[in-house]
């Protein structure tokens, strides 16, 4: 055990997880790679959970969170901020949203958190709906409304929630199902549930689920979804904290993969948009967003530096096409690693969109989650130089791979190369 790892025990919770048997130390990174304590240089597939969005170091984000470093590091809301505001004009532009209005946090967890307080606040109404396999963050509220036993470490909520079918393909009762029949079946089962219950306040829900595995039901479900929840004046909130900013390169947001009925009323984001910078958010219309009747603030939602960063990493993610550059190198990454996966009787699927792909891990010749090869593959990938997550649903056996969108196709090869033989490696 390293120095640092006994102090880290020393200090931590014990429920606070590292990955790999020696936990690794990143001392710096560049581009699509890091590099460990020990100078040895890592392809980076996970990008910090999602949150390395275009490139470890990328010089354009750098320069602007030292320049407004150098003016000014912290105001708090309660000061016009002039980054801030600049920042969440162009998201309220981007999202879709009508009219709509943005306050900043400084995670999914806390953006998540006022999603859930407006909805309810709005709807007068403390149920809420959300997704089997779901995850929603760690707070209190969050915890309450993840559909995940693994990160839900209390069923005490302040909510009630209700858990919808729809959010995994290719596992559950409808699995059988074709596309169509899918979206039907989920639809029912949401339209029984209604009858069954108070008024909901919303429906919460990730395009593609992240903790659970990368996965997502059929183009279509959530839009589906919302002609039922108009008809009861439900809202709907797409949490976009993974899929957002062009992840899944077919569409800027997931919500827009289920957009024939218009946007969602609530979108929150967080991860990619800083870079690595703490930066959260909520989007909602106006009459939502406004309906809190008492003060709020936030002493560190919006600050002067992780907006400059903000803006300066969204600002090179849309004039270097790199939405573009995640479909085009993720298509040719998801059928590399398709290719590999047919030959491992361990792989039971590969799944996902543009540069957010998961690898379904189960024992072979069995239909059983089998969460001792992924954690195997994960410390092959790292000893062969990759850095990967994993993930799921009942058990932790799918493989996470989420690299920066400023991959290349070299590098998409080289990781794939890697993961081949790390899988190889446990059969």
């Amino acid at each position: 055990m390293s120095s640092l790892h006994h102090r880290h025990l020393a200090v931590s919770p014990d429920w606070l997880a590292l990955y790999y048997r020696h936990p690794l130390e990143i001392t710096h990174g560049e581009g699509r790679h890091v590099w460990d304590a020990d100078g040895r240089r890592y392809l980076d597939f996970f990008g910090g959970i999602l949150t390395t969005m275009t490139a470890h170091a990328l010089p354009e984000v750098t320069k602007a969170v030292s320049e407004q470093a150098g003016r000014i590091i912290h105001s708090s809301t309660l000061y016009l901020n002039r980054p801030m505001v600049e920042l969440a004009e162009r998201i309220a532009t981007l999202s879709g949203i009508p009219d709509a209005r943005v306050f900043f946090t400084t995670s999914g967890t806390e953006a998540n958190d006022t999603a859930l307080l407006l909805a309810t606040t709005y709807r007068r109404s403390n149920q809420i709906l959300a997704m089997r396999n779901s995850y929603h963050g760690r707070s209190f509220s969050a915890v309450s409304i993840t559909g995940n036993n693994s990160w839900s470490p209390t069923s005490l909520s302040p909510l009630q929630t209700l858990y919808v079918h729809g959010g995994v393909r290719t596992r559950g009762p409808y699995a059988h199902l074709g596309d169509g029949e899918f979206i039907a079946a989920c639809v029912a089962d949401l339209e029984d549930l209604l009858g069954h219950t108070r008024a909901p306040a919303a429906l919460i829900a990730e395009p593609i689920q992240g903790v659970g595995g990368f996965t997502s039901p059929p183009d279509g479900l959530y839009a589906a979804f919302r002609e039922v929840l108009n008809r009861h004046g439900i809202l709907w909130i797409s949490d976009e904290v993974q899929t957002g900013w062009g992840r899944s390169g077919e569409h800027f947001w997931g919500w827009q993969a289920h957009g024939r009925n218009g946007p969602p009323d609530i979108l929150t984001f967080a991860k990619g948009i800083g870079n690595g910078m703490s930066i959260g958010g909520v989007v909602a219309r106006a009459d939502v967003m406004n309906c809190l009747d008492a003060n709020s603030i936030s002493t560190f939602g919006g600050s002067p530096v992780t907006m400059a960063a903000g803006l300066a990493n969204l600002s090179y993610l849309l004039e270097h096409d790199l939405q573009g550059n995640a479909r085009r190198v993720g298509g040719l990454l998801i059928e590399r690693l398709r290719a590999i996966g047919a030959g491992s009787e361990c792989v039971r699927e590969v799944r996902g969109r543009g540069l957010m792909i998961g690898i379904e891990l189960v024992e072979p010749g069995t239909g059983r989650a089998n969460p001792a090869a992924a954690a195997a593959v994960l410390e092959a990938a790292r000893e062969g130089g990759l850095l990967i997550g994993k993930g799921g649903g009942h058990d932790t056996s799918v493989l996470r791979i989420a690299p920066p969108l400023s991959l290349s196709i070299p590098e998409a090869e080289e990781g794939a190369a890697i993961l081949a033989e790390a899988l190889r490696s446990v059969g």
